[in-house]
This record gives C-alpha cells, structure tokens and sequence, in this order.
C-alpha cells in the first residue's frame, strides 16, 4: 500500500503514513489483509494500524492509476452507495471471541461435498471488517467483492519447526482465501510462499513447489520418518497428518502434483513392512492414512491407475481390519 508506521516525537508507534509516490516509485498496491483470531487479539494496535493506512491510501488526492487502493475503493463506493470509510475496509478477521478458518475441521471430518463449500466457510468466518478506530462489523459482502480483484495470495513462512504442510492452519487460512478468491473470480491465482527460515532476505516459492519440497525433505525423507516413528503412536499420528494437510492443499488450491499422492502411497501403504509397522504403532492413524489417501483419489486429486487404487484399498482394508481386531497381522 506504499505506507509505514507514524511515530511521535518520543518514538512510539502511533498510526500510519503514506509513502509519498515519487519516493515510492510504484503504484499503491490494494492489499487484502487477512488476520488470526490470535494475532487479532495479541496486535490490536497493528490491526488499526494497517486499517488506517489502506484508508490513508483511499482517500489520497492521488492518480487512481498510481493508486489501486483508492482506484477499488471508490468504483466499490459507486456500485453501494456507501461511504468512503466502508469502502476502504482491508483488515478482516474472525469475529470477536472466534478464532479458526474451520476449513481444515471441514476437510478432516470428509463432511463436505465440494469445494464452494470450503470457501463459503471461510467467508463466513472471516468475514468480519476491523476499522482504523479498531471496531469490528460483518462485512462478508465487501470481502467477496475484494476478493474479485486478488491476482495472487502469499504466505510467509519463518520457523524450520513449521512448513506448510506440517500443520492445518496454512491451508486453512491461506488455503481458504485461495478457494474464495477462486470462486469470486471464476478462476484460479497463484499462491506463493514466502521462506524466511534460513535468513537473509528469503525466498520465494510457488506453493506447488513449496509442497514439493516438503514432501521430498521430510514424508519422503527415511531420516525424517524414521525419526517420527521412534516416538511409537505419535509419530505415526503425525505422519498422518502430513499427509491430510497435503490433500487440504489439494481441495483448497489445486497445487499438488499427482506423484506426491503416488509416492505416499507406494512409501506407507503399499509396502508391506512399513504398513505392519504403522498399524502396530498407530492402528488408528494407519487406518485414517490409508483412508486420506484413497479419498485423495475419489475426489480426482490424484489420478492413479486402476491397480494402484485397488491395491490401496485392499491395504487399506487390511489395516480396518487390524483396527477392529478381525486378523492379529496386516496381511501383504
């Protein structure tokens, strides 16, 4: 948006100030901000901050094609009928007291048909509006206008603890607004993960080569699995859930190369070593795994010939079946 923090004459953050454009060099870019219900209660003052400067930029006596804020705000005015500060509402978050996108709690129950569903939730959570003076209003509507006019959505990543594949939150958040924006438009944007975890001033990667790279370093990395599988029932667990996170990716964004699901399933399913070792360790979670990935299939995230799916799911059958306690071994 071209703006930077606006200090007092003791050095305290107090608000936010615009760039000038000739020091800028660009165009204001119009940003969508979208915030947890933790950041949100931990950055209040951050959260006005960023609404005031998206109003700073809409209201500046500026070209409205140097200024993509003020440009969308005020053709989004003209079609409502409202005010100015309506219009330039850009920090949006869950409502008060809510936290969660609840699209990763859609996609682990499998409760869901399609994919418009998955961004109907997000809406719906996130649709509530933050203002410069910190109230907070229902604002679903402008949100989905906005979202017709992102051309890319982006993450950034800044511990080697997390990936984005690691934990639900990313495709839940970033996942979810790219499943909405792909409905308001009619079409799919980039998504694009910004990593920080090796310093310097980062990288940055498509998030299909982002998942990609995640699941050579660790689900298909032996030094990572075997490392989780030294911590029995949890590793497993966690195995698992790398693998449900993946297909979230899938229902959400689109960006997941089919051999990743190939790769995974020739890895922990249709081995018969490590499918033993997995349901003695975790019947449940090598179960579940199974399942994730067959549904993975059905829903045409993957593509697999025909031998390949009936080859899961027999294996998959042999873990419910060692799940309900029908065979004492996983069969081959």
């Amino acid at each position: 948006m071209g703006a930077e923090p606006r200090q007092d004459s003791y050095g305290r953050v107090v608000g936010a100030k615009l760039i000038p454009l000739e020091q800028l060099g660009r165009p204001r870019i119009d940003v969508l901000v979208t915030l947890s219900g933790i950041f949100r209660d931990l950055l209040p003052m951050q959260t006005q901050l960023l609404a005031e400067a998206s109003w700073l930029a809409a209201t500046a006596d500026e070209d409205i094609e140097q200024n993509f804020v003020r440009k969308h705000v005020l053709a989004y005015q003209n079609e409502h009928g409202c005010d100015l500060e309506h219009a330039a509402l850009r920090v949006f978050s869950n409502a008060e007291g809510a936290y969660g996108s609840n699209v990763n709690l859609m996609l682990d129950s499998g409760h869901w048909e399609d994919e418009e569903e998955l961004a109907d939730c997000y809406t719906q959570r996130k649709g509530f509006a933050y203002d410069r003076h910190g109230r907070v209003t229902q604002q679903a509507d402008l949100l989905n206008r906005v979202l017709e006019d992102v051309e890319l959505a982006y993450q950034n990543l800044d511990s080697v603890e997390l990936g984005v594949t690691t934990v639900d939150h990313y495709f839940g958040t970033l996942g979810g607004i790219s499943r909405a924006v792909q409905r308001a438009r009619g079409e799919r944007v980039p998504v694009y993960i910004a990593d920080h975890t090796s310093g310097g001033s980062g990288r940055v990667r498509t998030l299909n080569e982002q998942v990609a790279l995640e699941t050579r370093t660790r689900l298909l990395n032996p030094k990572w699995y075997e490392s989780m599988l030294e911590h029995g029932y949890e590793g497993v667990r966690q195995i698992e859930a790398h693998i449900t996170n993946t297909m979230g990716w899938s229902a959400t964004t689109g960006d997941v190369a089919p051999w990743v699901y190939q790769q995974l399933s020739e890895t922990f399913v249709l081995d018969e070593d490590m499918r033993r070792r997995l349901a003695e360790l975790n019947p449940v979670s090598a179960a579940r795994l199974a399942n994730r990935l067959i549904e993975a299939q059905e829903r045409d995230y993957w593509g697999a010939d025909k031998d390949s799916i009936d080859a899961l799911r027999r294996a998959g059958e042999d873990l419910e079946d060692f799940l309900e306690g029908v065979t004492g071994e996983v069969a081959a």
